[in-house]
């Protein structure tokens, strides 16, 4: 506990006071306590389930509890799972705190609005198409809670701009959380049927099939990520006194994205260029990587066709998208005295432009064992005086404004070599020949 920061614990402490607020009514409210038993087991033993499996949360049957049940005895049916979760980070008493409280909050928000808009007597009467409106609602209402308490401890907890900690979570969230209203409505309509509670379970056999498939994309996320990081340490330990320079040059390339405005989606996919860029190193031998004095000019024609061996090795990966693209034209220049095909301004595709400005100014700000590091006012100089020769002044522009709002904080630092006199074939290239 010692090691989390005071802030992020004032945080959490305020999210589980707000959660006792909503339980107060509770006593007041006549509540069948058996649904109420009921739901909270049914959730306690799937949360063990996924939680472990997948690292996910049920919300079908917590948005089932919103739908059948007053707010507040809604909000208590996420505690007991989530309080006795499986967590493997510690400290595991306050993440489960956390998590129970900001479940509380969105079931009893979700809860809140259902009732309002008469989301109870819809569902008892079957009335449809109408009783889709309230539950839409308090799928609304749920994603709207989790991602302004997920913002909010992202911004407190890692100290992230506002402004980057919201972006995207209410959006993204919606699509899974809307199904999972849907099986919810399932739930409580059948709990409301004739048949009773007992047929609501059966419900659980679509919800089976779907926790198989959001297995399926978390495997598959899993082994895109693991592509990445087999590709990105094979070329660190080819090339190594450049280690980090991937990891920054896609998190650089982020930030540009970003403030071009640019869909998260394909924001993923310029950091996963940004990261790869320098993948086809792997097609260039090792002794000119690592020559100890000038290239050739034989030599030089060798190393600039990494690009394509890069485009080469990743053509076959599917979900890189426009990332090659960026991986094949990332030396390409403006003025079109770039490599390896010479293409000139808008010909050179928006991907390769954000990941070449993003390269330049990593190598610009690292130290090397040709030049030291640049203070970062200095590269962005230097960008700013090859725009629109070299470089794309808008991607150039966008790094300026995220600079100025964020700063320069590169999670990874690249490794210091000794000095040499001259080490050609890394990434003193994407400033070579003229460029800064």
């Amino acid at each position: 506990m010692e090691a989390v920061p005071a802030r992020v614990r004032v945080y959490v402490a305020c999210a589980a006071l707000s959660a006792l607020l909503c339980l107060l009514p509770l006593p007041d409210i006549r509540t069948p306590w058996w649904a109420v038993a009921l739901l909270a087991g049914l959730y306690a033993g799937c949360e063990h389930v996924v939680r472990k499996r997948l690292g996910g949360t049920f919300y079908p049957v917590l948005l089932a509890g919103a739908f059948l049940l007053p707010a507040p005895a809604a909000a208590f049916v996420p505690l007991p799972g989530a309080l006795f979760s499986h967590v493997e980070q510690r400290p595991r008493a306050l993440r489960r705190v956390w998590r129970a409280a900001e479940l509380a909050l969105a079931v009893w928000g979700a809860g809140s609005v259902h009732r309002m808009l008469g989301g109870r007597g819809a569902v008892v009467g079957c009335d449809f198409p109408y009783a889709l409106v309230p539950c839409a609602a308090a799928v609304l209402a749920f994603c709207a809670v989790l991602a302004l308490l997920d913002g909010g401890i992202l911004a407190v907890a890692e100290r992230v701009a506002v402004r980057r900690a919201w972006r995207g979570l209410f959006s993204r969230s919606l699509a899974p959380i809307g199904v999972h209203g849907l099986a919810g409505l399932m739930m409580a309509v059948l709990w409301r049927s004739p048949y009773g509670p007992v047929a609501a379970l059966l419900v659980l056999l679509p919800m089976c099939v779907s926790w198989w498939v959001f297995a399926q994309y978390h495997r598959e996320q899993a082994a895109h990520q693991a592509t990445i990081r087999a590709l990105v340490q094979a070329v660190d330990i080819k090339d190594g006194y450049t280690r980090g320079h991937s990891e920054r040059v896609g998190q650089a390339s982020v930030m540009i994205a970003r403030e071009l405005g640019m869909d998260e989606e394909r924001v993923e996919v310029l950091r996963f260029a940004g990261i790869l860029h320098d993948v086809g190193k792997l097609g260039v031998p090792t002794r000119l990587l690592r020559k100890d004095g000038p290239l050739t000019p034989e030599e030089r024609r060798i190393i600039e066709l990494h690009p394509e061996y890069g485009h080469e090795m990743v053509r076959g990966i599917s979900f890189l998208g426009e990332a090659r693209a960026a991986i094949l034209h990332h030396h390409e220049r403006i003025d079109g005295s770039g490599y390896p095909y010479g293409l000139a301004g808008g010909q050179i595709p928006e991907s390769a432009r954000v990941v070449a400005v993003a390269d330049a100014f990593d190598a610009m700000t690292s130290t090397r064992s040709y030049s030291r590091a640049r203070p970062v006012g200095a590269a962005v100089e230097e960008l700013r005086r090859c725009a629109g020769r070299q470089f794309d002044t808008a991607a150039v522009d966008a790094l300026v404004r995220a600079l100025h709002k964020e700063g320069w904080h590169p999670a990874v630092t690249a490794d210091v070599c000794p000095p040499l006199s001259d080490r050609p074939g890394s990434d003193r290239e994407s400033v070579a020949r003229g460029a800064p």
